[in-house]
């Protein structure tokens, strides 16, 4: 990870752990109570920006893939909220230019759960904007051999996050939401009982719409 990435996360943490607000919105009595949370269930595209490296020369390459996502909000103020994002994507793995020509890999699912940090800006309105830094694991599972190799094995890695969207209010409790997600993260693969070896870029994307609902 790269330092400009690191210094960029520790700023966003940094500005948004320091913003103090006033709480006019009702949280509710307690630390759990039920107006802290928010739930979404949206719609996203997790589109990788690929890259890295091989053994034997190339460019590794993941493609795009669209799935269902589920996110959890939990308010500390009603400006500041921590995020949690579950979803799985499945990628198919090419290796482009390698010294072996082009490379079908297999393919692999990815798990990526990232928690991000948020300040909310108008948390009273309708529209109610918001931006957010935090990290992300990224674990792959279940690979399965291309047609050119076997045994894709891949690694998991941790990564950093950056965070934009905002939700429209229809009422108390449902609203719209939109959110944009960019991820740096890469992870080392094995192909061929590890014959070959490589490091592959993904720093996806994720796009999302969905619906929103608070307690």
């Amino acid at each position: 990870m790269s330092k400009i990435y690191k210094s960029i996360l520790l700023a966003s943490v940094a500005t948004l752990a320091l913003t103090t607000a006033a709480t006019a919105k009702d949280l509710g009595e307690g630390a759990w109570s039920k107006e802290r949370f928010q739930i979404r269930v949206r719609a996203i595209g997790v589109l990788p920006d690929s890259g890295g490296d091989t053994t034997i020369g190339g460019t590794p390459e993941a493609n795009n893939d669209y799935v269902p996502e589920v996110d959890f909000s939990y308010f500390f103020t009603e400006n500041i909220a921590a995020e949690l994002i579950v979803a799985t994507s499945k990628h198919d793995l090419k290796l482009n230019n390698s010294n072996s020509g082009n490379l079908d890999l297999g393919d692999t699912w990815l798990l990526p759960p990232t928690l991000t940090l948020q300040y909310h800006f108008t948390p009273d309105n309708k529209f109610s904007p918001y931006l957010g830094a935090g990290i992300n694991y990224t674990l792959p599972y279940k690979e399965d051999d291309g047609a050119d190799t076997t045994k894709l094995e891949a690694s998991g890695s941790f990564g950093t996050a950056l965070q934009a969207g905002a939700d429209y209010w229809v009422d108390e409790h449902w609203g719209f939401n939109v959110d944009v997600k960019k991820l740096w993260v890469d992870v080392d693969a094995k192909i061929n009982g590890g014959a070959i070896t490589g490091n592959v870029v993904l720093d996806p994307w994720i796009v999302g719409a969905g619906v929103s609902y608070r307690f």
